[in-house]
């Protein structure tokens, strides 16, 4: 199969490349390396085991053709001795996405791997997270077509799981329609209103689950999903209205339960300068969606159930991430930010900017019934109906200020609820209080000091945390960083960290030794459990 795939990608990409040639000389070539080594060493203290592989990598090199009429490209992969934190199905090497497409005028067809994603993703988001270990392509056509106002999408093909593809065959399209293109008061007011509608068609053969002793499961054969949408911008303003409808489809994830899946969502925001405000609410029931009814994990997953809560860039606050809860459950999001203007009382020389958000996450009500069995219905939940699972809350308060041209201060508090026994099985509940100070010390042109002290206070769990972190940058090459995460609980024990990174033109190196705590790995609602390593790191970017 990897023979087939390396030819086919070859072949591919000559193809293209001779079609060219006869229509359009001038071709832009383009690519990227992008590779993560782990030299892991032995670390009982933090139950890191020794590991069978001395080296450890994930590797991937892109190569891209694009002209006028004609674009092509491939992925080289090497996961063959993975990074920690992925299965076994992960490993291997090869050639798993080559594509080509054909542009004429208002239309686009691409043979081979394709990206795409319907709406916010509630029926279809095929997409790549590296760092997940995501990558849902689907290996068959996409055909777009765009005029004033519409644009009509069609995808066809079986989704990839690591090495190979799924054997359910996916099929979708979608349409959107700027409305402000054929009525005029929308136009004149420089209004925008655009109509969504999608469709995704999944076509999975039976397998043998026993209920019992006798009785099997009689899946269905196809599962059908639609999502309609609207949005309406006018100004600062907007307000966007989703609901997506998915058929009968038991699996893993839902315990084999036949009750159709839905999902609602309204999104207002408001934004200006110096002013921004946003509000939103998801609501879920039995809406995870995949290409083979029997996985679980990130691997097989059509669509895509954005979380609701902020996704922090700091330590700290990152150490408890929400997943988004695939049964179902009520999310709710708002935020305020502020910028007071230079000359102000509180905004001072250079001026002040203030950002509020909350989150606030809970169960649907259908959670404290009992667990339905195999082959039935389960129990719907109340449209309005709360749970008595509290899943998730947060809310923090950032400050920027430049205090002075060559200082710049960050702060951050934020107080957080995390039910670690309905999100990860076990654990409890655990509150915490956080405070983050971030400080940037512009030296002189080239040299740049930033320092960041952190601190999670929780009776709860493994106890406090402390985190610290220095970085030194020397423009335009250098960076040089080194910090640490101490549990003063349970533990105490330190995650120390030291990096050195060389930029020089489209490279970019980055070596460094330290320990990775266990945990989860999180983008968009989507997490991967990583566990502790202790060891030498080299990353190294390229592009072309």
């Amino acid at each position: 199969m990897r023979r087939l795939l390396i030819l086919a990608a070859i072949a591919t990409i000559s193809a293209a490349s001779l079609a060219q040639e006869q229509t359009d000389k001038k071709i832009n070539f383009s690519g990227s390396i992008h590779s993560e080594i782990l030299i892991p060493q032995e670390d009982e203290k933090i139950g890191s085991e020794k590991p069978d592989d001395k080296v450890l990598t994930n590797t991937y090199a892109n190569l891209a053709l694009s002209s006028r009429y004609v674009d092509a490209g491939a992925r080289f992969e090497f996961t063959k001795y993975p990074l920690p934190g992925f299965e076994n199905d992960f490993k291997g090497w090869g050639v798993p996405n080559f594509w080509v497409k054909g542009k004429l005028n208002h239309v686009e067809l691409t043979l081979g791997t394709n990206y795409e994603q319907f709406g916010s993703g509630f029926i279809l988001r095929a997409y790549e997270q590296r760092s997940l270990g995501v990558d849902n392509s689907i290996l068959g056509a996409r055909a777009v077509v765009r005029f004033d106002g519409i644009t009509v999408k069609a995808i066809t093909g079986r989704q990839r799981r690591y090495w190979d593809w799924n054997k359910a065959w996916l099929t979708g399209a979608d349409v959107e329609l700027g409305l402000e293109q054929w009525i005029n008061p929308l136009k004149q007011s420089n209004s925008h209103l655009m109509l969504g509608l999608s469709w995704v068609n999944k076509h999975e053969s039976q397998e043998d689950l026993m209920v019992d002793a006798t009785h099997k499961l009689n899946f269905p054969t196809y599962v059908n999903a639609w999502d309609a949408r609207t949005q309406f911008q006018k100004g600062p303003f907007s307000i966007l209205l989703e609901y997506a409808h998915k058929s009968q489809d038991p699996s893993f994830d839902n315990g084999y339960i036949y009750r159709p899946g839905h999902v609602e969502m309204l999104s207002m925001s408001y934004s200006q300068k110096g002013f921004s405000a946003l509000v939103q609410a998801k609501r879920s029931e039995n809406m995870m969606f995949r290409s083979r009814r029997s996985m679980s994990g990130v691997s097989s997953m059509i669509n895509h159930l954005p979380a609701f809560t902020l996704e922090h860039t700091y330590a700290l606050p990152a150490l408890y991430p929400y997943a988004t809860n695939a049964n179902g459950e009520w999310a709710y999001q708002a935020e305020l930010s502020y910028l007071f203007k230079k000359g102000t009382k509180l905004g001072g020389k250079y001026g002040t900017k203030l950002r509020l958000n909350f989150s606030h996450i809970q169960s649907l009500d259908n959670v404290d019934a009992p667990e339905p069995d195999k082959g039935s219905d389960g129990k719907e939940a109340t449209f309005w109906g709360w749970g008595k699972n509290t899943y998730y809350r947060d809310i923090n308060l950032q400050f920027e200020k430049k205090l002075s041209r060559k200082v710049k201060l960050n702060l951050m508090y934020m107080n957080q609820f995390y039910n670690k026994t309905c999100i990860e099985g076990e654990g409890g509940t655990i509150h915490s209080n956080i405070v983050v100070a971030d400080v940037s010390y512009y030296i002189s042109r080239k040299l740049t000091l930033r320092g960041e002290a952190q601190y999670l206070a929780t009776h709860d769990d493994q106890g406090d945390w402390l985190y610290g972190l220095l970085e030194l940058s020397v423009s335009p090459h250098w960076m040089f960083t080194v910090a640490d995460m101490y549990n003063s609980g349970d533990t105490g024990i330190h995650y120390y960290q030291g990096l050195v990174t060389y930029n020089v033109k489209s490279h970019r190196l980055q070596v460094g030794y330290g320990r990775t705590r266990a945990g989860y790995n999180c983008s968009g609602g989507v997490c991967r459990y990583v566990p502790a390593s202790r060891g030498v790191t080299v990353v190294y970017n390229y592009n072309f």
